[in-house]
């Protein structure tokens, strides 16, 4: 395993151990709110994700979850990234997430797209695994979810 692959490995099980986000939050007054419960049928990992839209700004991220700490640890990263941000940012990043979800192993090859991933691009090594593509996925699959019931994405 390469210096690279350890240190992947290590920032998904330190986010996996200490996630970010966890616990459900009640939306803040006069924000825009939405939760979305999504569950992989092929493993049973399954997350409860409840999103804070102040106008056009994800402000909030919370989540309850079980499963694999693939799983868990995507979840944990994607609150960080996509905290504070603008919403076509956010809707920037779960593209290019799943670019790199589809990469097989290889990366993005862009320098600019990895590095606005940040720790999310410690799941390089996931996406050479079909079966676990689900699992990273489905933080990213209950945010989409969340925004679209929250109707900040109808403004």
């Amino acid at each position: 395993m390469s210096a690279l692959e350890q240190m992947y490995q290590q920032v998904i099980l330190d986010h996996a151990k200490h996630p970010h986000g966890r616990g459900l939050v009640d939306v803040a007054a006069g924000h825009l709110g939405g939760e979305s419960h999504q569950v992989n049928p092929t493993c049973g990992d399954e997350i409860t994700l409840r999103v804070d839209v102040d106008g056009r700004s994800v402000s909030g991220v919370s989540w309850e979850g079980q499963g694999c700490s693939i799983s868990q640890a995507s979840a944990s990263v994607m609150t960080e990234l996509v905290t504070g941000r603008d919403l076509d940012e956010v809707a920037r990043l779960d593209a290019v997430f799943h670019d790199l979800m589809g990469s097989r192993g290889k990366g993005l090859g862009d320098d600019d797209a990895e590095d606005a991933l940040g720790d999310a691009t410690a799941f390089t090594g996931v996406s050479q695994y079909p079966a676990r593509i689900k699992c990273a996925l489905l933080g990213w699959a209950a945010l989409k979810d969340s925004l679209a019931r929250s109707g900040a994405l109808a403004h």
